[in-house]
């Protein structure tokens, strides 16, 4: 997946496993497989027997959770946690798994999404005394769950979730067992397996994959699963409401390997390209290729509905990580080739539809469509497997405010000039939806950042970053 820091962060990645000798390793090979879904810090934490031990860093899976100090976490049971920063800065305080010890209890909490309400309850949580140690709002679920009056862990975190607003998919890790539970939208995915007869919670089916898990079922909208020595232990803890999964999930988060929301990601994005072949078709055209990587898929499709030939125009340099630096305008001017190299013997002289997932920004897609031109297109026709991005999503993504986002400060027109092509189309929203859904309905999904139509409630203080610190 193609690393696009200028344009959009992705969010967050959890994994849990319950009683299997080899826990914090399996914990380790998981979070690899969802390092897609958070470069900047990771962590684990392991439950001994008697006390949980956890590790956090900045940076990737493998060098913050070194053989070395992976030996140090013995236990076996443990949850882990990838992550970008959505909400809250990229500091080391806010990386997860949290700990913390109250009275007689340890809890370590991995947390995927976004609270809408997070300023509101930090504010009432600090006027009662709370201290924070981070700027995260994962954080205010642990203050909250500490307060509550309930008998059983269960019964406190289902108290506390629900003063809680938006986006939740948790993994808890306690002395008692493994605790998993998701938002009753049902924003973020959330996966059960077994490994070796051990049970096992991932953001997505990847992770299974890499550690030869068996797929059991998603964790359905609103529902709490304990994982103790009594087994499984479902509950449902909340008041239904209609699901609004996260639909940008298909379109570019989840690995195309995954499957979430009861369907194949591959397939989907495919399904996407399609509907997009079949709305916004170029006469003529010569090939059909993308942005790598998460235009791959979609290309593929508007390729096979389309009857033209699909070709790699562009190669992406998998050596070049997020942190490369361009201290220079020269550099800067490089920083697009130096990522993807177009082939000039696939597009010189080609009439060329570029098939992308999205564009927010458009200042990357632009560089990228400028160097298709200097490899010598006749014409290049843009286009994207979504609708436009036009409002800004509380749930999890880190995209701009409305007027950083090109879809909602130009026309059509104004963003094919902008981004220099000779033609764009977008897929309509009642396009993406059809293909989305495919032939297996697997519920409803939430549209915001396309429609404005959001879900749940948006406070106020969620239109800014409710911890950020000055």
């Amino acid at each position: 997946m193609t690393n696009r820091m200028t344009d959009k962060k992705e969010f967050c990645g959890i994994f849990g496993i319950f009683d299997h000798p080899n826990a914090a390793e399996t914990v380790y090979l998981s979070l690899y497989a969802l390092q897609h879904r958070g470069e900047e810090s990771c962590g684990v934490a392991v439950f001994d027997g008697r006390k949980i031990r956890h590790l956090t860093g900045m940076g990737l899976v493998p060098d913050v959770l070194c053989p070395e100090k992976l030996k140090t976490l013995k236990g076996n049971s443990a949850i882990g946690h990838v992550r970008y920063s959505t909400t809250g800065s990229s500091i080391l305080k806010n990386a997860q798994p949290f700990l913390i010890s109250h009275n007689k209890f340890s809890i370590s909490i991995a947390h995927n999404g976004n609270l809408t309400n997070a300023v509101r309850l930090r504010r009432e949580l600090e006027r009662q005394g709370a201290i924070f140690q981070s700027t995260m709002d994962s954080e205010i679920i642990l203050h909250l769950l500490v307060r509550s009056k309930e008998n059983t862990i269960e019964g406190r975190l289902a108290e506390a979730l629900s003063k809680c607003d938006g986006a939740y998919s948790l993994l808890l890790l306690t002395g008692e067992g493994l605790i998993g539970v998701r938002d009753p939208y049902g924003f973020r995915p959330l996966c059960l397996g077994k490994k070796d007869g051990s049970f096992v919670l991932a953001s997505e089916t990847c992770a299974f994959d890499l550690i030869g898990a068996e797929f059991i079922r998603e964790i359905a909208p609103g529902e709490m699963v304990t994982i103790s020595k009594r087994g499984l232990e479902p509950v449902e803890p909340f008041s239904p409401v209609p699901p609004a999964s996260c639909v940008f999930e298909f379109i570019y988060f989840a690995r195309p390997d995954s499957r979430i929301f009861g369907q194949s990601v591959y397939e989907v994005r495919k399904r996407l390209g399609m509907s997009l072949a079949h709305e916004s078709p170029v006469p003529g055209a010569d090939i059909v290729m993308s942005i790598p990587d998460s235009g791959n898929y979609a290309a593929l499709g508007y390729a096979q509905k389309s009857g033209l030939p699909f070709e790699f125009g562009m190669i992406r340099n998998h050596y070049i990580g997020r942190t490369f630096i361009q201290p220079s305008q020269e550099m800067r001017e490089h920083s697009v080739k130096i990522k993807l190299n177009p082939i000039m013997g696939v597009i010189k002289g080609k009439k060329v539809v570029v098939v992308e997932d999205s564009i927010v920004r458009g200042t990357t897609t632009g560089g990228r469509i400028k160097a298709i031109r200097e490899a010598g297109a006749k014409e290049i026709h843009m286009r994207i497997s979504c609708p436009p991005i036009k409002f800004p999503c509380f749930y999890g993504i880190d995209f701009p405010s409305r007027k950083q986002l090109i879809a909602n400060e130009l026309d059509l027109e104004g963003i094919a000039d902008f981004i220099g092509v000779d033609s764009l189309e977008y897929l309509s929203l009642e396009g993406m939806i059809e293909a989305v859904k495919g032939k297996a309905h697997c519920g409803g999904f939430c549209t915001a950042c396309f429609s404005g139509q959001y879900p749940t409630k948006v406070h106020k203080s969620a239109l800014k970053n409710p911890f950020e610190k000055k």
